[in-house]
């Protein structure tokens, strides 16, 4: 008789979950809105010349003037490591897809109106490898992922970007911001938008 009743209850529960399951994620789809997706070709440059790799680029949502200067304070009290910090707190707004990864929640996205399209930049923490925290103390402190796409909307062939898989931001000895890479940049090219 115990098992009849086991029986009884099990497929209530699974739609009990199910039904849960779907009202938990509702209200994301809701704030997010339609996803808009980037397709990219990656070229390296310098001593990766002649490597590249397909880039893509999902973006749930903007990220709002607060999270700007959250990330501002961040790195005005932490430098590198407190902006890394700042950045694996916040919720994800988006998406990074790169060969060889299983890609990574992007915590910041901009996106600037320029005179003939857009301008898209964005940051996120970038997850040390076993490997490469255990062998190399210089990678951990290149702790982020970031780049930049320019979308020209009236001449796609001048569309275009960088990426800097591994990197830090510093105070330059001109009390200017930098990028610090580990290895050089990736030129985006080949760039695809999906609305």
């Amino acid at each position: 008789m115990r098992t009849s009743v086991r029986n009884l209850h099990f497929p209530t529960g699974i739609s009990l979950l199910i039904g849960l399951l779907m009202i938990a994620t509702a209200p994301g789809f809701g704030q997010r809105g339609s996803t808009e997706t980037i397709d990219a070709t990656a070229f390296g440059t310098s001593t990766q010349l002649g490597r590249n790799f397909g880039v893509k680029i999902m973006i749930y949502e903007f990220s709002d003037p607060e999270d700007r200067e959250i990330l501002v304070q961040a790195f005005a009290k932490g430098q590198n490591d407190g902006l890394r910090n700042a950045l694996e707190k916040m919720k994800s707004v988006g998406r990074i897809q790169i060969p060889g990864t299983l890609g990574f929640d992007l915590s910041f996205i901009r996106e600037i109106i320029t005179p003939n399209g857009r301008t898209i930049r964005f940051v996120t923490n970038r997850e040390i490898a076993f490997g490469e925290s255990y062998w190399s103390t210089q990678t951990k402190s290149f702790n982020l992922t970031a780049g930049e796409i320019n979308l020209d909307d009236k001449d796609r062939s001048k569309s275009g970007g960088v990426l800097f898989p591994a990197a830090q931001l510093i105070v330059n000895k001109e009390g200017e911001l930098q990028w610090e890479l580990n290895q050089n940049a990736w030129k985006l090219t080949n760039i695809i938008e999906w609305k």
